[in-house]
C-alpha cells in the first residue's frame, strides 16, 4: 500500500493493534484504514494556525492506541481512532515553543515531551501529574528507560538522567563533551547510547558509567535500533547499516562494528530491527529499502524503487510488516516475507 501525502513524514509508526499511523510536516497525522487513509487535524488548526502547523515529533501512546505528537505550535496532542470515531486530545500546550521530542513509556504510562531548555513529563492516567526540569541548554532528544522510571535528556555536554515521577531533584549526568542529539536505551537497561552531532556515538554502561566511543561514521546519525532481543545495535550513518554487539556486560566495549549491505552511492538514513529476531531494516537516502538477517548474511530487496530519503521506518510487533515515510511526503507500508518464520 502506497500513500502521496505531499508533507514530510515525520514519523511513521505502528501502535498496539498494528495499524500504521504517520505523523506529517503539515501537522495532520493520518491512519491506515480500509481502501487508503483517515485524517486527524492535529497541529495548525484553528487553535494553532497562526503559529505554524507542523508535526515534529511523534512516538505510540502509552496504552498502545494512537499517536502522540508535538508540533511547531506549540501543542502536544494525542491522535487516534475510537470506534470509527478520529479523536484528538490536547495533552499539553506551552506558547511560542517548538515541540521537537516526545517520547512515551507504556510500562509506567508517562509521556515527557521538549519546550526548549525544559523537559515536561505527564502521566497519561492522571491529567493533574505534571513535572518539568529544566536544563543550561536546549534538550535535543529524550527516552524513557526499560522500565520507564527513567528519563534521558540529550544536550550540549552530556545527558541528563531524571526520575520522571520525582518533583524536586538534581539529575545524575553523563558528562561527554559534544553535542547529544539522540537517544536509545539498550532493551535490558544497562546500557546508553547517544548519538552526537560529530558523525559518531557516545555511550554509558550505567552501572559504572563507564565510556563507549563509537565513532569511524561518515555522516551523522539519524537513527538507532535494537534488535535480536537487545543483543544488537543497528545504526544509520554510513554506506551501510552499522551493527554494533551489545550482548554481554561488557556490550560493544572492546569489540568492532560490523558494516552490512554498504552501497557505494549512498548513505543508510534511517534503520528499524525485529525485537526477537536478529533481523535489521535499513533506509537509504535514495529511497530504498532493504532488510538483512544477520545469521546468514542474506539480504533481501523491499522497496527498489528510488526517490526521497526515506525519512522514518517501523516494524510492526512480529515483524512482519513494515512502515515507511520519505522526505517528500511518499509513504506506505510493506509486508516483510518471511521474518517471523525465520525462513529468510
Amino acid at each position: 500500500m502506497i500513500f502521496s501525502f505531499d508533507a514530510y513524514v515525520t514519523a511513521a509508526l505502528f501502535d498496539r493493534a498494528g495499524r500504521a499511523g504517520f505523523a506529517l510536516g503539515d501537522g495532520t497525522v493520518r491512519f491506515e484504514a480500509e481502501g487508503g487513509f483517515v485524517t486527524v487535524e492535529a497541529h495548525g488548526g484553528p487553535q494553532g494556525a497562526s503559529l505554524g502547523g507542523a508535526a515534529l515529533a511523534a512516538c505510540v501512546h502509552p496504552s498502545g492506541r494512537g499517536l502522540v505528537t508535538g508540533g511547531d505550535d506549540g501543542r502536544v496532542v494525542w491522535s487516534r481512532l475510537e470506534g470509527d470515531e478520529l479523536v484528538a486530545t490536547l495533552l499539553a500546550e506551552v506558547k511560542g515553543k517548538w515541540i521537537e521530542h516526545v517520547a512515551a513509556s507504556p510500562a509506567s504510562g508517562l509521556i515527557a515531551f521538549t519546550a526548549g531548555k525544559e523537559v515536561h513529563v505527564l502521566d497519561a492516567a492522571d491529567d493533574s501529574f505534571r513535572r518539568v526540569y529544566a536544563h543550561e541548554k536546549t534538550v535535543s532528544a529524550v527516552a524513557f528507560d526499560p522500565k520507564g522510571k527513567r528519563l534521558a535528556a540529550a544536550g550540549y555536554g552530556g545527558v541528563s538522567l531524571w526520575w520522571g515521577r520525582i518533583a524536586d531533584q538534581k539529575p545524575t549526568v553523563m558528562k561527554w563533551a559534544g553535542s547529544h542529539v539522540g537517544l536509545a536505551y539498550s532493551p535490558d537497561g544497562k546500557f546508553l547510547v547517544s548519538a552526537m552531532q560529530e558523525n559518531q556515538l557516545h555511550g554509558w554502561r550505567l552501572s559504572d558509567g563507564k565510556d563507549m566511543r563509537m565513532g569511524g561514521y561518515p555522516a551523522k546519525i539519524k537513527s538507532m535500533a535494537f534488535l535480536d532481543k537487545g543483543a544488537l545495535l543497528a545504526t544509520a550513518g554510513a554506506n551501510g547499516a552499522v551493527i554494533w554487539p551489545f550482548a554481554g556486560a561488557s556490550g560493544p566495549m572492546g569489540k568492532e562494528a560490523a558494516e552490512i549491505g554498504f552501497s557505494r552511492d549512498s548513505l543508510v538514513v534511517q534503520v528499524a530491527g525485529v525485537d526477537a529476531l536478529p533481523v535489521a531494516i535499513a533506509g537509504q537516502d535514495n529511497g530504498r529499502i532493504w532488510a538483512c538477517h544477520l545469521r546468514s548474511g542474506r539480504i533481501e530487496t523491499l522497496k527498489a524503487e528510488k526517490g526521497a530519503a526515506i525519512s522514518s521506518l517501523s516494524v510492526n510487533a512480529d515483524g512482519t510488516r513494515l512502515a515507511w515515510g520519505d522526505e517528500s511526503g511518499e509513504a506506505g507500508v510493506l509486508a516483510v516475507p518471511d521474518i517471523s518464520t525465520r525462513n529468510f
